[in-house]
């Protein structure tokens, strides 16, 4: 072949190779991103149970590991026990003596109520004999202070019978509702610790991976389960600054991986309003074609299973 006829090959070629390299329209690349969350606790504490492995979906609300807890449950039981005597305070304030000790009380009133009635009659009887001379005048006043003295005591043990039916004085009662509820901020601060050393999933998802193994001593803090929620998977792309201007949050976009069955669908959650790139001088048109804008696209929360963190992908703009 002479050099004539190849120069319309290579052009051929060259022409092929740079069709072949240029980025489709409207299709722009990019990678997946995970925004990860890590399970702690806020108490220290040894492993007991790690109720999950790396790789394993996990529902919200099950469990995933759990600190001993043997001091935290002692703390509890006192708090409740202590919060139980407080109230038990509170309601024998709240309702007088005892059935017994009125019934007492009441026994001491009807036996003073008979040393009445015999004083007031013997202190008729010394009448009517200080009257007809009989008696003498000291004898008389003894049988008058006698039965004033029986009827006094009829009177306090009267009022006694009363006050033992009562409720206790209303600073007292505040006082001791006061305990109790000091008591029952004890039991929920008690009960908030032992809980803190059960560490439950937040949401539906994956679990990445765990960084503890049972019996290793926790510190407070210390993340022990990485899970990734579906919701929290998204696609990190980045576009010119020809195209930046026309997109805007909500709009549909298709992601393309290497393996994936068909595209799946996302929506544009984030237009960055910063170039990732700046050029050294003043912008020319040249260098204004090097600018780019980083997009965040999120897929539907069923297709994020689709997608790994660390995946490069294509977008492509709907």
């Amino acid at each position: 072949m002479n050099r004539v006829a190849a120069i319309p090959i290579c052009l051929f070629v060259v022409a092929t190779l740079a069709a072949c390299s240029h980025q489709e329209r409207d299709s722009y690349q990019g990678y997946v991103e995970g925004e990860f969350v890590y399970l702690g606790s806020s108490q220290s504490g040894k492993l007991s149970a790690l109720s999950v492995k790396r790789g394993q979906s996990v529902k919200a609300g099950s469990s995933t590991f759990s600190l001993e807890s043997t001091d935290e449950t002692a703390a509890l039981d006192q708090a409740q026990r202590q919060l139980g005597a407080a109230q038990s305070q509170l309601e024998d304030i709240l309702t007088g003596k005892r059935a017994p000790e009125v019934a007492s009380v009441r026994a001491q009133l009807a036996q003073a109520r008979a040393n009445a009635r015999k004083a007031a009659l013997q202190l008729s009887r010394d009448e009517a004999q200080f009257g007809a001379g009989g008696i003498a005048k000291g004898q008389l006043d003894d049988s008058r202070a006698n039965a004033d003295a029986a009827a006094a005591q009829v009177r306090d043990l009267a009022e006694q019978v009363d006050i033992a039916r009562l409720p206790g004085r209303p600073q007292q009662i505040a006082a001791q509702r006061a305990q109790v509820a000091a008591a029952q901020a004890f039991v929920a601060q008690a009960q908030w610790k032992v809980d803190q050393k059960q560490v439950a999933a937040p949401a539906d998802g994956l679990v990445y991976d765990t960084l503890y193994r049972v019996g290793e001593w926790v510190q407070a803090g210390s993340p022990v389960v990485q899970m990734l929620p579906p919701q929290n998977v998204k696609v990190r792309f980045f576009v010119p600054e020809t195209v930046v201007g026309s997109l805007a949050t909500g709009r549909a976009v298709s992601i393309h991986c290497d393996g994936c069955a068909e595209a799946v669908p996302a929506t544009i959650t984030y237009v960055s309003n910063q170039a990732e790139y700046t050029p050294p001088v003043i912008y020319s048109n040249e260098n204004r074609a090097k600018l780019v804008f980083m997009v965040e696209a999120h897929p539907q929360v069923g297709d994020a299973p689709k997608l790994h963190p660390g995946q490069p992908v294509a977008v492509r703009l709907q």
